[in-house]
């Protein structure tokens, strides 16, 4: 086997850098050191963690034209957007910092005459971190920082497509000043990455990515007591109800459906429609979506870049033909924008009507720029279609009425439900999923929860 591998650009398809992957004594190194560096960690103020997540930041912000262009070239987004990734990772490290002083704070009990009682949040030690490629920054971050700040170790793996994102990890700690063995980024294998959650050395796996690759985590984790975040995926929904801005939920929902080259987790896959406002809808989303500009990431005028690879863009490009096959109507035709091509990961937006979920493109995960709008008569044909789907990450409401708001999301099967936006992180909001979108919980204050573990002390003061 290879112990090298190479990152192929998505835009030209050129090697754009090679990397090696790390040796089992760099992986037993990393992960010896990694067990010796955390307790003197566990130790340090929480303040004193806090600032050094500040200057982590500003490293990342010092650099962000590099890292959006850099990131560019790794992914294919366009580079109009990419820089923005920097700006998003600061917020939710920023956030996370400013919540970790409360958030890992002892929590005292009611007065008991004659004993002291608390609980105190210990970190859990060697956080091992698994991170994809769609938007390697802000999902790595979302465990990384609060990791940290939490007084843990970490070891990152990022995806084979996005080594780089790793290494900036390590050069803004570096820069910010953490203690030598506290962070290293790996690049693996998926032996090894195996082999690392097997390891004794590691306490809590956090992992975002595919269903399968999920299950994958699972069952080598399996063999240990040691906890695991999933983050799995999902297929989105929006409801447009008859008391909807109709301006503003078209304007949400195309660039919800199409940015990132709908490679996004949280991104929306299908939209329902209530039939007063159906047909305006469909003609305004449609007059939008062909306004995209298909092309080189590079390009700032380019609004929609190549998809990670062919592969990921013809499987797209199936879900669609399927769907026309079984009565569907494409109304925005991928093959309409320069540089869209059976075989290239250069992918245009598609549109279509006309849609019931016996059709793949709104039953099974697309990560692609494709949607499906389906008109419905209710709010109650509109939650069951909501809830007829193998995942729960988001959903979304666009209406006047935040009490129907509320009360309709209260009966969506989901981790993170919105009105009148979408595709967005709050970290002030625990982001989580429901079925085949995963377990777990990371930003806002619970998310410390499972970077942690609760240590009650019971103090008898007086005999």
């Amino acid at each position: 086997m290879s112990r090298t591998f190479d990152v192929i650009s998505p835009i030209d398809g050129r090697v754009l850098v090679t990397r090696c992957l790390a040796t089992s004594r760099e992986i037993e190194e990393a992960l010896a050191g990694a067990r010796r560096a955390q307790p003197a960690w566990r130790r340090t103020p929480v303040a004193e963690r806090v600032a050094l997540v500040g200057r982590f930041c500003q490293a990342f912000l010092s650099k962000r034209e590099e890292i959006g262009a850099e990131l560019t070239r790794q992914m294919g987004r366009p580079i109009r957007y990419s820089p923005l990734e920097v700006d998003r990772l600061v917020e939710r490290a920023g956030a996370m910092a400013e919540l970790a002083p409360g958030a890992l704070a002892d929590l005292p009990l009611e007065p008991k005459e004659g004993f002291t009682r608390f609980i105190r949040r210990d970190p859990v030690g060697v956080i091992f971190v698994i991170a994809p490629w769609n938007y390697p920054y802000l999902t790595a971050v979302n465990s990384v920082v609060p990791a940290i700040l939490a007084g843990n170790a970490v070891l990152l793996k990022h995806s084979a497509q996005t080594p780089l994102c790793a290494e900036r990890f390590a050069e803004a700690f570096r820069a910010a000043g953490l203690p030598q063995d506290l962070f290293h980024a790996l690049h693996l294998s998926h032996a090894d990455t195996e082999a690392v959650i097997r390891s004794p050395s590691v306490d809590f796996v956090a992992f975002t990515g595919s269903v399968d690759a999920g299950h994958s985590v699972q069952r080598a984790a399996s063999g240990r007591f040691i906890g695991t975040g999933l983050e799995l995926g999902g297929k989105d929904p929006a409801y447009v109800r008859h008391d909807a801005n109709l301006e503003h939920a078209i304007e949400s929902l195309v660039d919800g459906a199409f940015f990132n080259s709908g490679q996004s987790c949280c991104g929306i896959e299908r939209i329902y429609v209530h039939a007063s406002l159906y047909d305006r809808f469909v003609d305004g989303f449609v007059a939008l979506s062909k306004t995209y500009r298909l092309g080189d990431p590079l390009d700032p005028e380019t609004t929609l870049g190549p998809m990670v690879r062919a592969s990921a863009a013809d499987f797209v490009r199936g879900q669609i033909a399927d769907a026309v096959e079984a009565g569907a109507r494409l109304l925005v035709d991928p093959r309409s924008f320069a540089n869209d091509a059976p075989g290239s990961p250069y992918l245009g937006p598609g549109v279509l009507v006309d849609v019931d979920h016996s059709m793949r493109v709104m039953t099974q995960e697309s990560f692609g720029p494709v949607i499906g709008i389906l008109r419905v008569a209710s709010d109650e044909e509109a939650i069951h279609l909501m809830n007829d789907s193998a995942y729960g990450l988001t959903a979304a409401i666009w209406t006047s009425d935040e009490k129907a708001a509320v009360s309709i999301g209260d009966r969506v099967e989901t981790g993170t439900f919105f009105m009148n936006r979408c595709d967005y992180l709050d970290p002030g909001l625990a982001w989580t999923g429901v079925k085949d979108s995963g377990r777990g919980c990371t930003l806002s204050r619970l998310g410390y929860e499972q970077l942690t573990r609760p240590k009650s002390f019971h103090l008898r003061t007086r005999l």
